[in-house]
């Protein structure tokens, strides 16, 4: 049993640290960018609202984590600024802990205040909880988003999350620029 544990193990932790080498074409990142972005706003009717008044919106349409006791998340995404993508962004976070599970989800975070968006792009890596507080959006009755969450300078919203796992947040999570 603890071979077998060890094993799963060992292949969880190289599986995610390998992801980086199977990132997507321009191209490809590009078309899921535009496609999760726009399966938010038919969601969230309150989504596209801030949508609309954000300065800048990061989205990350597949990040893949997973974990056994060791864990580890990675997906690459765009930012837009005025529906235009002007950079490219890779997300990666490493956990120890208790962790069970893999997980595909997508990430979007809106930069609500050109002070937020600047700080993020001036930055050599963006790490959120040190650098920005993320407030997560949580949907109430008829999709609205509470306003309190409404009024943070960068709003989070976890999308399409497929699989099980125990222990999601996005504190420690390291964003960085990348080149496509």
């Amino acid at each position: 049993m603890l071979r077998q544990l060890r094993f799963l193990l060992l292949f969880m932790v190289a599986f995610v640290f390998a992801l980086p080498t199977f990132a997507s074409s321009k191209e490809e990142l590009d078309a899921t960018v535009q496609e999760s972005l726009s399966n938010l706003y038919d969601k969230s009717p309150a989504a596209k609202s801030l949508g609309k008044d954000a300065k800048g919106i990061l989205v990350f349409p597949k990040i893949i984590k997973g974990g056994v006791f060791l864990g580890g998340e990675y997906g690459e995404g765009a930012l837009l600024i005025n529906q235009e993508v002007v950079d490219y962004y890779n997300t990666a976070s490493a956990s120890i802990g208790f962790q069970l599970g893999a997980q595909l989800r997508s990430q979007v975070i809106m930069f609500m205040t050109d002070e937020s968006l600047n700080k993020f792009r001036n930055s050599k890596g963006w790490e959120a909880g040190v650098d920005g507080s993320i407030a997560i959006a949580e949907f109430g009755v008829g999709e609205t988003i509470a306003t309190n969450t409404a009024q943070s300078p960068i709003i989070g919203f976890i999308n399409d999350n497929k699989g099980l796992m125990y222990n999601l947040t996005l504190e420690g999570t390291k964003i960085t620029k990348i080149q496509k």
